[in-house]
């Protein structure tokens, strides 16, 4: 345990000091949630688009903002395999699990300072043009909305694996396009329906969305809540163990 703590000190150091984590992973998500505001505030009430209503815009965001952890945690993973720093660190007492936890805990906790910040701007946006959003569903998505992020935090993990620190950051962006698409962030898939809305079914990505946004409407139905739960925390269980594996064969393959 002290050997995974004394790597998470070390991650959540180095992401301090970097400036590109707090432009992703906290100021873009933001920015989008007031400019996607500004948007639904011209759109007709006639048409019925909700997906941009601070409601349910604020879950889409947050999700939104996971997979920035998502493009970070590969950077970060595939920028330290291109050093000597994890080499060296190979050939110390810790195992594969110590390697991976070091970087999923930081990214919990830069995971759980976004969905907060952008619950406190959702609220404020929520005051000024006088709409109503549930206070408690706000706070429960810090931590209800882990499961989404430990879906992203271990695909960001696999191709920080898989790819070096230039090709990582474009496999993650076309999961940031992939999740805005099929996750149905910016756009309301059910309504949608056809092809599309099954293809979007057939994705983790839809059922991270459905999932925050049921906690911030405190709808803890079958359909809304524990069924996407169910799907999202089966598919971060299933990719952090390949996470694992998959960084244990490169620690082997590295030392040989």
């Amino acid at each position: 345990m002290n050997r995974t703590l004394s790597y998470t000190k070390r991650n959540l150091l180095e992401m301090s000091r970097d400036v590109l984590s707090y432009i992703f992973c906290v100021a873009f998500p933001l920015v989008m949630l007031v400019i996607m505001t500004l948007v639904n505030q011209g759109i007709p009430k006639e048409a019925g688009h909700t997906v941009f209503n601070i409601d349910n815009l604020a879950g889409g965001v947050i999700v939104f903002g996971q997979t920035f952890v998502m493009l970070f945690t590969a950077l970060q993973v595939a920028t330290d395999r291109s050093t000597s720093f994890l080499v060296r660190l190979y050939a110390s007492p810790m195992k594969s699990r110590n390697f991976t936890m070091g970087y999923f805990i930081p990214m919990f906790v830069i995971s759980m300072i976004q969905s907060l910040l952008t619950g406190i701007t959702a609220f404020i946006i929520s005051l000024i043009i006088g709409a109503d959003l549930n206070i408690l569903g706000l706070l429960l998505v810090v931590v209800l909305s882990l499961p989404s992020a430990c879906f992203f935090i271990a695909l960001g993990m696999i191709f920080g694996t898989l790819f070096n620190e230039k090709s990582a950051p474009g496999v993650s962006s076309v999961v940031i396009s992939l999740g805005s698409f099929l996750g149905g962030i910016w756009f309301d898939a059910e309504n949608a329906g056809g092809v599309m809305y099954d293809i979007c079914r057939c994705t983790p990505l839809l059922y991270c969305t459905r999932l925050v946004r049921a906690v911030i409407h405190l709808d803890f139905t079958w359909d809304s809540f524990f069924f996407p739960l169910i799907i999202v925390a089966g598919s971060a269980a299933l990719l952090t163990w390949l996470a694992i594996y998959l960084f244990k064969r490169r620690m082997r393959a590295d030392l040989a």
